[in-house]
């Protein structure tokens, strides 16, 4: 039995709605110099279309946060590679791959507030269902999702399937 079940988002429909998402990042934000810090390594593929769609110049650094692990549920947040561009006083967006818990967007904003951000905002591209009954939300988010495990565009199991264009569920048997 194959690992990936059913196509959840595909590709056209990802890519639509992240230009959607940098044109609505950037006009909330206006001539404002950003600097942009996405979670590594499940944000990479989303953080490489946005910053294409961007229509300024921005910055970005990155950290990388594990929590999973080759498991298919979360456990406690470490950052392992804290980003090195200075923040203080400067704008930031944080990009991640989903919201399922909220822990390690948590634990990205208090480092970047530590480090002296002006201001601090997430952007998603995936919530999933559990985290939007909690009431867990993000300052901009792409596409709410149900609650299975996903793998593509960039998010993986086991350090596999990150380079499939579209978003597919993977089915617990894996």
């Amino acid at each position: 039995m194959t690992a990936i079940g059913r196509i959840l988002l595909p590709r056209r429909r990802i890519l639509a709605r992240v230009r959607r998402l940098a044109a609505e990042i950037a006009a909330a934000h206006g001539q404002r110099e950003l600097v942009v810090v996405p979670v590594l390594t499940g944000a990479f593929m989303f953080l490489a279309d946005l910053v294409r769609c961007w229509p300024r110049k921005l910055r970005v650094d990155v950290v990388v946060v594990t929590s999973y692990a080759g498991r298919m549920t979360g456990r406690r947040p470490r950052v392992l590679l804290p980003n090195a561009l200075s923040v203080a006083g400067r704008q930031v967006l944080i990009i991640d791959d989903i919201l399922q818990s909220g822990r390690s967007l948590a634990a990205v904003q208090r480092l970047l507030r530590r480090r002296g951000a002006a201001s601090v905002r997430t952007c998603v591209l995936l919530r999933k269902a559990a985290a939007r009954r909690a009431g867990l939300a993000a300052d901009f988010i792409g596409f709410d999702i149900p609650d299975a495990f996903v793998v593509g565009y960039g998010m993986d199991y086991r350090h596999y399937y990150r380079n499939l264009p579209d978003i597919a569920v993977l089915n617990r048997s894996a």
